[in-house]
C-alpha cells in the first residue's frame, strides 16, 4: 500500500458566505490526491466521503498533524483503497482523484475542533449546510485549476453532495455516481439523527458544546455511534461480526448485565469511535443532514434536475441497505428520468447492508469503471 500524505488548502481570497448567514474570513480544507492531472486538466474525479469519513481515501497515511490524537490506527489505511489505484475502478493510471475532508470536519479542515485564533471554535463554529461543503470544494477545484470534473462520486451522504454539485454547479461536472444515497432526508433518518443528537447533548460532559477537548462527551458520542451503527450493516452481518467478540458483561453505566455478543460488539464500536471523532463536528454534520433540501440548496428553477441534461448518472442501490433503502434511489431515478437526464440504475445484491460500498469492490467496480470510460 503506497504512502500518501494530506495537503492543506488555505482559502483567504474573500469572505466565504455560508448559507445560513454567517461568514468565514478564511478556512482550510485537508485533502489528498492520487494519480496525475493531465495537461488539459480534464481527468479529475472528486470523491465525497461519507459522514464520518476523511480525506484519506487511498493508500497509507500514518499521520495527519494537529489532530490531537484523533488520527487513530483505524484511519491509517484509505477508506476506499480497494476502489482507487492503478487498474482499479478509479484508475489512477488514467484519472486524477481528489478527496477533501468536509468544511466543518475534524481531520484537518476548518471545523468545531480546529483553532479560531487562540481558542477552538467548539460550539461557536457556524451552522453549515450541504451546499456550503460543496461550495468550499469548488474553491479547492479553482485552486487546482480544474474547471470541469470528469466525474464526482459519493457514497451515503456523500451522494447528497454529488447531487448538490450537479444541480448547483452543473457546468463543473460531467458524470455523477451517487452510491446508496437519496434526494431527501427520510422520516426514519430524521428520527435516528435526532436520537443521536439528544444522546450527545444529554451527556453532562457536553456542556452545551463548550467541553474540554481533554474531557469530551465520550458516553454521549459513543451512544450516538451505536444508534447509527446498526443501520450501517445488515442485522445478519452484525450478528456474524459479533460472534467472535467476548462480552465483558459490563454495561457503560454498571447496572445492566450484558448477555449477548452483539451488545459488546456495539459497545466496542462506540468506544472506538470516540477516540477518532469530535462531538461538535458530529452535531454540525447531523444538522446539515437534517436540514438537507436539494431544491433550495441548488437554487433550482423549473425542476431540480432541469439543468442536468448534459450529465450522465450512475445510481447504485444496495438491496440490504437499512440506512438508504432502494426506494430512495428509485425516487431519485424517477426524478432524473422525468427531466430526461441519462441515468443507469444498478442494484447490488449484498448481505452486508449499507457498508457494502466499503467492503465489496467487486460488486461496484466494473460498473464505475465502465461509465468513467
Amino acid at each position: 500500500m503506497p504512502r500518501v500524505h494530506s495537503w492543506f488548502f488555505e482559502y483567504k481570497k474573500a469572505p466565504f458566505a455560508l448559507r445560513c448567514g454567517a461568514v468565514l474570513e478564511r478556512f482550510t480544507l485537508a485533502y489528498e490526491t492520487y494519480g496525475t492531472l493531465n495537461a488539459d486538466r480534464s481527468n479529475a474525479i472528486l470523491v465525497f466521503h461519507a459522514m464520518t469519513g476523511s480525506q484519506h481515501a487511498a493508500g497509507k497515511n500514518p499521520d495527519v498533524p494537529g489532530l490531537n490524537g484523533r488520527w487513530t490506527e483505524d484511519l491509517h489505511a484509505g477508506w476506499w483503497d480497494d476502489f482507487i489505484g492503478p487498474g482499479k475502478a478509479l484508475d489512477t493510471d488514467r484519472y486524477f482523484v481528489i478527496c477533501a475532508n468536509y468544511l466543518g470536519g475534524c481531520y484537518g479542515s476548518t471545523g468545531p475542533a480546529s483553532m479560531n485564533g487562540r481558542r477552538r471554535w467548539g460550539a461557536d463554529f457556524p451552522v453549515i449546510r450541504m451546499s456550503d461543503i460543496v461550495d468550499s470544494q469548488i474553491c479547492l477545484l479553482d485552486h487546482l485549476g480544474i474547471r470541469m470534473l470528469h466525474a464526482a462520486v459519493g457514497p451515503s451522504i456523500g451522494g447528497y453532495l454529488c447531487l448538490c454539485l450537479a444541480t448547483r454547479h452543473p457546468e463543473r461536472v460531467k458524470i455523477l455516481v451517487p452510491i446508496a444515497s437519496g434526494v431527501e432526508t427520510t422520516v426514519l433518518q430524521r428520527l435516528m439523527n435526532f436520537e443521536q443528537i439528544t444522546a450527545i447533548e444529554l451527556d453532562p460532559a457536553f456542556r452545551g458544546g463548550a467541553y474540554d477537548p481533554k474531557h469530551p462527551p465520550r458516553d454521549g458520542l459513543a451512544a450516538a455511534r451505536r444508534i447509527a451503527h446498526k443501520t450501517f450493516v445488515s442485522l445478519e452481518d452484525l450478528h456474524a461480526r459479533a460472534r467472535g467478540d467476548v462480552s465483558d458483561h459490563g454495561s457503560p453505566f454498571g447496572w445492566y448485565e450484558m448477555n449477548h455478543p452483539v451488545e459488546s460488539y456495539l459497545l466496542h464500536q462506540g468506544r472506538k469511535f470516540v477516540d477518532r471523532f469530535d462531538a461538535n463536528t458530529y452535531l454540525r454534520i447531523l444538522d446539515a443532514w437534517q436540514w438537507f433540501d436539494l431544491e433550495s440548496e441548488a437554487g433550482a428553477d423549473g425542476g431540480i434536475f432541469a439543468r442536468c441534461k448534459g450529465h450522465r448518472f450512475l445510481v447504485f442501490s444496495i438491496d440490504s441497505d437499512a440506512s438508504f433503502p432502494p426506494a430512495e434511489q428509485g425516487h431519485l431515478v424517477r426524478m432524473l428520468e422525468a427531466e430526461r437526464v441519462p441515468v443507469t440504475w444498478i442494484t447490488v445484491h449484498s448481505g452486508k447492508g449499507h457498508d457494502s460500498f466499503l467492503l465489496e469492490p467487486a460488486l461496484f467496480s466494473p460498473h464505475i469503471a465502465q461509465i468513467l470510460a
